[in-house]
């Protein structure tokens, strides 16, 4: 299955300055590690040494974090987007 996803812009040094790439997976690590097999070193910029999402980044599916649903393990379908995005913080 083809995920469209959504690259911020700190992490498109890693992709050739792509701000959308495909990869395929049928879960969200699986787009990873599709992800990792393009774009060398991707990986280690999204997930820390325990295969977890960085505490400073954000994923989302079809605009919804994957927090709420079931992390990595959450299932992509044909046509779904991804987005990988930095933590914001601040305000008053």
């Amino acid at each position: 299955m083809t995920t469209q996803i959504v690259i911020a812009y700190p992490l498109r040094r890693l992709t050739g300055g792509l701000g959308k790439v495909e990869a395929e997976g049928r879960t969200l690590r699986e787009i990873i590690d599709a992800l990792e097999s393009r774009f060398p070193g991707i990986r280690a910029s999204i997930l820390n040494r325990n295969g977890q999402v960085l505490p400073h980044l954000n994923i989302f599916l079809n605009e919804v974090d994957i927090q709420a649903r079931e992390g990595l393990e959450t299932a992509v379908q044909q046509g779904d987007e991804v987005a990988i995005i930095p933590a914001i913080a601040g305000g008053c």
